[in-house]
């Protein structure tokens, strides 16, 4: 005897799609991004001499973030890191942690990350579908670099009573390293997304393609 097929109730609704995975994954890409940055953070710090600012890999992580999280989980992957900083948490390069850090010299340089994560990340938003090499090198030389240093200097010039002409040309020691960082950035950027073509959207590809096919990697 075969089995009775059920019948579906035509006044049933369809189950709503869950929210907490969504924002499960959000979360987990959000502490992901800030255990990169920390992570980049343990090769240590270079001292540039004349300046109170060292130079770090942590920047690369910032660029990463909003590159492969977009503007809103790149600003918020900084800025656990930060608050866990300021919590007590060495995370930064030399093992630096706790409120001090955010009345020093480096104090702009920090509050530039979580903006410069979001220009990034809006940049790169904005020229979806896929990820492209140009626009992300750009958004991550005006994100990375341009804002960073905009928030930053001032701070910096603040901070140590230096007038900031002479701090400007301190931080033009640190814009080789940062280009070459953002140019890996970029390339690491373009791998991953092609990779993983929804990652900026935040969803997974939905199946069977058709109009709700992923984007297309650039």
């Amino acid at each position: 005897m075969s089995e009775a097929v059920p019948v579906p109730d035509p006044d049933a609704r369809p189950a709503a799609p869950s929210r907490s995975g969504l924002a499960s994954r959000d979360l987990a890409q959000v502490a992901t991004g800030a255990g990169l940055i920390a992570v980049l953070g343990l090769p240590g710090a270079i001292s540039v001499l004349g300046s109170a600012v060292p130079i770090t890999l942590q920047t690369l992580g910032v660029m990463l973030v909003g590159s492969l999280l977009g503007a809103r989980r790149g600003a918020l992957a900084v800025l656990t890191l930060l608050v866990l900083v300021a919590a007590g948490l060495p995370l930064l390069a030399g093992g630096r942690g706790g409120l001090g850090v955010f009345a020093g010299p480096s104090a702009g340089y920090l509050v530039g990350w979580v903006v410069g994560a979001w220009v990034i990340g809006r940049l790169v938003e904005r020229g979806r579908p896929g990820y492209r090499w140009g626009r992300g090198l750009v958004a991550n030389l005006v994100g990375g670099i341009a804002v960073v240093y905009a928030v930053g200097v001032p701070v910096q010039a603040w901070r140590t009573g230096v007038p900031l002409p002479e701090t400007a040309l301190l931080a033009a020691a640190f814009l080789p390293g940062d280009l070459v960082k953002a140019v890996l950035a970029t390339g690491v950027a373009v791998s991953v997304h092609r990779a993983l073509p929804d990652l900026l959207v935040g969803r997974p590809a939905p199946a069977g393609g058709g109009s709700g096919s992923s984007e297309a990697p650039g």
